[in-house]
């Protein structure tokens, strides 16, 4: 069916007033003009949606229901006219924020509520990418900010570094590497690993790295949080490399050691990419300082 709002305020306006020519000045319509809209919504629909009478109309079975549709589609256009005039008024904002594994579920998690709860009519749309498409989801504006760690092609990108990322490999406190002080990461490799789920940019990251060693993980299990990974590798399930943050905070709880990696790689600056950082909204802004600002 081809119809629009008018259609749908008119076709209302009549149900409720039950005289289509009271409808027809309620929507600033000549009768004529009224009369063939609601002709053209029957003609479409297939289906009578009043009846005529001698004193006015009623609705039909048929035009129950499209009174029951027609009511919630102007309940939203309207509820998307007021959104949308407190964006242009400044009065809301959404981000969309691309990030790494660890952004997502090690340190956004702490920082976003206090945020949130000072920016109330500020909405944020956090999603976990690999590094590499962090930064083309920006570039591309597919996201607002995006949050990436290590060595990436910022593409060209404005970026603002925050903070620096260590990964440390954790094990349990009787394990044998647990009197080490440091350990390189392909010394690892013949224990048991405790790992992050597939797809998160730590655990496609550290494939690579025993791709170019030539020595895969034995990944015992996988994870959703680090939070989860410290429990397990505590309880002796295996070793696991975890960022140096979410490592400290389980360390008492979880009985884990923590050992420096020598890797090169695993010491990781962290950095916020935009497209044109002048050209954000106050509220983009104000996260990036934030950010920043937590780690100063």
């Amino acid at each position: 069916m081809q119809f629009d709002l008018t259609d749908l305020r008119l076709f209302v306006s009549t149900a409720d007033e039950g005289n289509m020519t009271r409808a027809a000045q309620r929507q600033h319509l000549s009768l004529a003009a009224a009369s063939a809209r609601i002709k053209s919504l029957e003609t479409q629909s297939g289906l009578s949606l009043f009846y005529r009478e001698a004193r006015g109309v009623r609705l039909t079975p048929p035009g129950e229901a499209f009174l029951y549709h027609a009511r919630g589609v102007l309940r939203q256009a309207e509820q998307m006219r007021t959104d949308l005039q407190e964006y242009g008024g400044g009065l809301r904002g959404h981000l969309r924020v691309f990030a790494n594994t660890t952004a997502v579920t090690d340190f956004l998690p702490e920082i976003l509520p206090g945020f949130l709860a000072g920016n109330p009519k500020i909405n944020i749309d956090l999603q976990e990418k690999p590094n590499p498409e962090i930064a083309r989801g920006v570039l591309d504006g597919r996201a607002d900010i995006g949050i990436v760690a290590g060595k990436v092609d910022t593409l060209g990108l404005e970026s603002i570094h925050f903070s620096t990322d260590r990964l440390v490999l954790a094990t349990a406190k009787n394990h044998r590497f647990a009197r080490r002080k440091k350990i390189a990461f392909a010394e690892t490799l013949d224990d048991d690993q405790v790992g992050m789920q597939s797809g998160s940019t730590l655990q496609t990251f550290l494939a690579q790295v025993t791709d170019a060693l030539g020595k895969p993980l034995k990944l015992r299990i996988q994870l959703s949080s680090f939070d989860a990974m410290c429990r397990m590798i505590g309880a002796g399930v295996g070793v696991g490399i975890v960022p140096e943050s979410a490592a400290q905070r389980n360390q008492a709880a979880m009985s884990i050691t923590l050992i420096e990696l020598t890797d090169p790689w695993s010491v990781r600056e962290r950095y916020i990419l935009v497209r044109k950082r002048s050209a954000l909204p106050l509220y983009a802004e104000s996260l990036i300082e934030t950010l920043c600002a937590h780690y100063r």
